[in-house]
Parts: C-alpha cells; sequence; structure tokens
C-alpha cells in the first residue's frame, strides 16, 4: 500500500480532503517523509504490517492524534493516549489569554507566581504555562493516575518543572493559608443530552470522565473549583476556566454570587463566548 492507495482507502470513510490530510499526516509524522517525497514515490520502505494497523485505526475512525500517540499544542509536542483528550485550539487560546495578562501585570516571567492547572488531562495547560512563565511555580491536578503518567512524560518532554498531584476537583479542600494566584481549569463541561451531537470518533475514543456533566448539574465542577478557589487564592487572585458557552450566563452568575469580580469572558477563534475569568 502506497500513499495514493491508503488515502483511496480513506476516502470511504471521510471526504477527500479529510483522507488526504490524514494520509499525509501519518507518513510525515511516522515515517519522515514530506509531501514531496511520497509525489516522487519514496514510500516504499515503510513497513506495511504496520501501515496496514494504522490505517485500519483510521478507517475505524480513532483520531490521528491517538493513532501517532502525539498532539500539537501551542507551538509543542505532547504525547497523547486514550487516558487524556486530545488538547484543542480553543485550550490553547486560554493558556495565552493567562499569559498575556500575566505579562501584562505582574513580571514577564511570571517571577514568584503560583499556578494551579486543574484537571490537567495531558498537562497540556500547565506544561505551556510552565514554558511561558519560566518563574512560575506551577502545579497540577487530575483524578486519573493514567493521565497524570501521560502529563509527568509530557513535563519531561518539554524540559520543563510541574509538580503533579493526584486530586478529586469534586472534593477538593485546603486548610492552609491561601498560596495560590492563579488557577487554571478546563473541567468537563458538556451535558449528557448533547452526545448525540457529536461526533463519532469524539464518543468512542476520548474518555467520558474529561468530557461529560450531568444534565441537571451543568456547573458541577465549576462550582466546586471556584469554592475551592475562595479557600486556595490570594486576595487579587484569579480563576481562569474553558466553558461551555451554553451555560456563559448561569456561570457568571454563580462567580458573582460567590463574590468573584472583574469577570470577563473571551471568545474563541469561531466566535463562541469560550473563556471566562474571575477575580478573588
Amino acid at each position: 500500500m502506497n500513499y495514493q492507495e491508503l488515502w483511496h482507502r480513506l476516502s470511504e470513510v471521510y471526504d477527500a480532503g479529510e483522507a488526504k490530510a490524514l494520509a499525509r499526516m501519518l507518513y510525515e509524522v511516522r515515517y519522515g517523509l514530506s509531501l514531496g517525497d511520497l509525489l516522487m514515490g519514496r514510500d516504499e520502505g515503510v513497513p506495511q504490517d504496520e501501515l496496514e494497523q494504522l490505517a485500519v485505526r483510521l478507517e475505524h475512525q480513532e483520531p490521528i492524534q491517538y493513532v501517532l500517540g502525539q498532539a500539537d499544542f501551542c507551538g509543542r509536542t505532547f504525547k497523547v493516549s486514550p487516558a487524556v483528550l486530545i488538547p484543542r485550539p480553543e485550550t490553547e487560546e486560554l493558556c495565552l489569554w493567562v499569559v498575556e495578562e500575566v505579562r501584562e501585570q505582574w513580571r514577564a516571567a511570571g517571577e514568584g507566581l503560583s499556578v494551579l492547572d486543574i484537571g490537567t488531562g495531558s498537562g497540556c495547560i500547565a506544561v505551556t504555562l510552565a514554558a511561558e512563565l519560566p518563574g512560575a511555580r506551577v502545579r497540577a491536578w487530575d483524578i486519573s493516575e493514567e493521565a497524570l503518567q501521560v502529563a509527568r512524560e509530557n513535563a519531561l518532554r518539554n524540559g520543563v518543572s510541574v509538580s503533579f498531584e493526584h486530586h478529586d476537583a469534586l472534593h477538593a479542600t485546603t486548610t492552609a493559608q491561601p498560596t495560590t494566584d492563579i488557577i487554571v481549569s478546563n473541567p468537563p463541561y458538556i451535558c449528557n443530552r448533547e452526545r448525540t451531537a457529536m461526533e463519532a470518533n469524539v464518543l468512542e475514543h476520548e474518555p467520558h470522565t474529561a468530557l461529560f456533566v450531568p444534565d441537571d448539574d451543568p456547573l458541577l465542577f465549576y462550582r466546586a473549583i471556584a469554592r475551592y478557589g475562595r479557600e486556595a487564592l490570594k486576595p487579587g487572585g484569579r480563576l481562569y476556566f474553558e466553558i461551555n458557552p451554553m451555560y456563559r450566563d448561569p456561570l457568571d452568575e454563580m462567580l458573582r454570587r460567590m463574590s468573584y469580580h472583574d469577570i470577563a469572558t473571551r471568545a474563541d477563534q469561531y466566535g463562541k463566548q469560550r473563556m471566562i475569568r474571575a477575580c478573588l
């Protein structure tokens, strides 16, 4: 099977443009072959047994990032597995917002800043903030030990120091004095009833515990994290969340009731209100 045969085969499942893109990415990342190499027929040395296995996984609509075992995020490469969500562009925008405001209001490198990423998954947020704000002390929580192992590997891969801890965001408490300047989180925020509108490759392959919340309590994780923030954040500390645009207004109201202020939202590149920031 060569490049042409692979993308024609994938076009039975995907549209032609996506099939070509998937085939090119597979050859480039896995085998180091550019499009020019492929067009010149330099793919003869690709191991056919392995290529067949990867093709079958793509035909079953497994995300290409899981097939390759990696994903790009904020200009860095992260290991991914079915234990973690695939990092997405809107989460990149959340990270960039945090970095932008830190650099405007603290020292450019985040010197002395304490940052906590709750529900870290692959560690993409924590690792990115540690890399972009090298003076900050970054911690990250997750309830999944498998996810934490992936995140630790990503910190090593990207040469940053992050303290990863096993915690349940829904039962977080602290008795210490407030020590955190910034809490960042991309928590589960998709209601179960929204499953029918989601793509099969997400539903069948990505971890449901990192995606879904009960229909009757869409703010479940936001409430728990904001409550923890009231104990853990220093005066003037900030929460940054990725959000479900459907619940922006109820979330804003909830944060105000919990004595947060200076609340602002931002749209993602598609115009959806996808991020919110609140100050304590």
